[in-house]
């Protein structure tokens, strides 16, 4: 009788007759190494329950990009951006990341102050720190107020995560049906000399609206001139600060108002770079407390830091600059003017529906807000839901404070979401519409947009 040998699992046998395969994927860690092909196949096939990124129209986060930024982003995952003195070529691209932002802001001349940040949130967090401190060196340490911070209800979670942590209080300006941004006249009437500063949006979350941020700092230019408190303005430009410069390269929303001191972007937004990659950066080194700042003597480099993740990989900032780069001015304004008009062609393919009502049409940024009509028999959160058994993820959602009767669905038109997806896009959400409506998808009013 001829002696059984072992083969290795996996070696022969079929791909799916393997110990992975037959089990319950492990929660805890395995008592043995397993066979790498069997790792990457049950891993895989788990995956292919998520959504495909690319038909999620409720992220702002990058989907695509070229294939050379990402194998260049792959040769970098393994270099620690902290560590500037092993890796002084990733430092310098960093130092020139932050240069190309701040000029296109239109800081003052000289050394660029700023930093690339694990995305917006880390941003946000140096830049309420740094309005904390100039605060309390205005006032002192003894006088006895609570700094305050006069933002909208309209902001993302991580204000008020700031906040909380940092011990500031939050004013919030409240939203009214049809009216979905802070205005001049709030804030005058919220901020006071523990005012820390005031926050713009430059691209809702909620409906990607531009915040009048020039007529904010008019407004506080005229109390301070009679007397007032002398309050700065930060602006949140995490969605629109890559696409604003490029479609209103006219509009006055940044350095270029001597009362913004400071400004947070996401690159992994429409800087076009997959996550997570943001940046901050100042009007001018004036405006960064230097006590903030750590001079840090690192595996032989010493080296000024303001972050608040010490160790992260290179490889976003590595994206970021390829894009910047590799597209210029020109690409930035070809992709961003080539999104608004998908956005705008979509907008207005749902305006023709009878049952839905367009809030922003994209033009400000390539983000389009629609409600259902108050005498439709369906809602928002049903046409979310027949959407998603489409393939399309489309979030439906209520407004902030005092506008919550209102619901809303929100598409976001990224880069790799071409005009005949949003052709798609449109003839589904009719589809939808009408099915809800009668129970007949193929009952689309002859108004129907056509390819």
């Amino acid at each position: 009788m001829t002696p059984q040998r072992f083969v290795p699992e996996g070696s022969t046998t079929p791909a799916y007759t393997g110990r992975l395969s037959r089990q319950s994927p492990p929660d805890r860690l395995p008592a043995e190494p397993t066979d790498p092909d069997g790792v990457y196949r049950l891993i895989h096939d788990e995956l292919l329950l998520d959504g495909s990124s690319r038909l999620n129209l409720a992220t702002f986060v990058t989907t695509w990009m070229e294939p050379q930024a990402e194998i260049l982003m792959a040769e970098s995952f393994d270099k620690n951006m902290i560590d500037k003195d092993e890796y002084p070529s990733t430092a310098a691209i960093e130092r020139r990341c932050v240069s190309i932002v701040s000029d296109l802001f239109h800081a003052e001349p000289g050394e660029p102050t700023g930093a690339s940040t694990v995305g917006s949130s880390e941003a946000v967090m140096l830049a309420g720190l740094a309005l904390k401190w100039r605060w309390r060196a205005r006032r002192g340490l003894t006088s006895g107020g609570t700094p305050n911070l006069v933002l909208g209800s309209n902001v993302q979670v991580v204000w008020e995560k700031f906040c909380r942590y940092f011990e500031v209080e939050p004013r919030y300006l409240p939203m009214e049906k049809g009216r979905y941004v802070i205005t001049p006249e709030q804030v005058r009437d919220a901020v006071d000399e523990d005012t820390i500063g005031v926050v713009g949006i430059l691209g809702t979350t909620f409906t990607g609206e531009l915040e009048p941020i020039a007529e904010i700092c008019q407004v506080l230019d005229t109390l301070a001139d009679s007397g007032g408190p002398d309050v700065p303005v930060h602006v949140d430009a995490a969605s629109g600060g890559f696409v604003v410069p490029f479609l209103h390269p006219d509009l006055e929303w940044d350095f270029r108002l001597p009362r913004v001191v400071s400004i947070n972007v996401s690159g992994h937004k429409y800087g076009l770079t997959y996550p997570g990659i943001g940046f901050v950066v100042w009007r001018s080194p004036d405006h960064l407390p230097p006590e903030l700042v750590f001079n840090v003597n690192y595996l032989g480099g010493e080296m000024p830091t303001f972050t608040l993740n010490f160790s992260r990989p290179g490889n976003q900032v590595i994206g970021q600059y390829y894009n910047f780069v590799r597209l210029g001015r020109g690409g930035f304004t070809a992709i961003m003017s080539a999104l608004r008009d998908t956005a705008v062609r979509i907008s207005t393919g749902l305006a023709r529906e009878e049952d839905l009502r367009v809030l922003t049409d994209g033009t400000a940024i390539p983000v389009i807000a629609f409600e259902v009509k108050e005498d439709a028999p369906f809602t928002v959160f049903q046409v979310s839901h027949e959407l998603r058994a489409r393939g399309w993820q489309v979030p439906a959602y209520t407004m902030p404070a005092n506008a919550e009767d209102v619901a809303v669905l929100r598409i976001v038109v990224r880069d790799g979401f071409s005009a005949e997806l949003g052709d798609d896009l449109v003839a589904d959400v009719r589809a939808v519409c009408a099915e809800l409506r009668t129970g007949d998808p193929s009952r689309i009013p002859k108004t129907a947009f056509s390819h």
